[in-house]
């Protein structure tokens, strides 16, 4: 990937993922904010995110699968815009999701597929 197609798809994934975010929940449910501050959902180096507990509860789980829907979504339509595969969608995402975890003391999955806070 080049570095202008590299900057071009940081500059368009600020939106996909204020969208990402966003995904729909009920208004009493967990949020992603309170389950990454609670320790119960981390970021990953693909653009997505995952229970941190392999016991999560349900709702943990399913605010997961809402948020990697929503996700996958977003970077889906911007890598066919951008005529970019998805992989490089999400290594982007990844890189941008994994460095404001560790500025905000979230978990963040390592190579090795083990979370850890930075």
């Amino acid at each position: 990937m080049t570095h202008t197609t590299s900057n071009r798809l940081r500059a368009a994934l600020a939106g996909a993922l204020l969208f990402a975010f966003g995904a729909a929940t009920p208004a009493a449910a967990l949020d992603l904010d309170q389950a990454r501050a609670a320790g119960q959902i981390g970021e990953r180096s693909d653009g997505l995110v995952g229970a941190v507990s392999p016991d999560a509860n349900a709702e943990v789980r399913a605010l997961v699968d809402s948020i990697n829907k929503a996700r996958l979504d977003a970077y889906r339509g911007l890598a066919q815009k951008e005529g970019t595969p998805l992989e490089a969608v999400q290594a982007v995402a990844g890189e941008r999701q994994t460095q404001a975890a560790a500025r905000n003391g979230w978990f963040v999955m390592d190579a090795g597929g083990r979370w850890r806070k930075p």
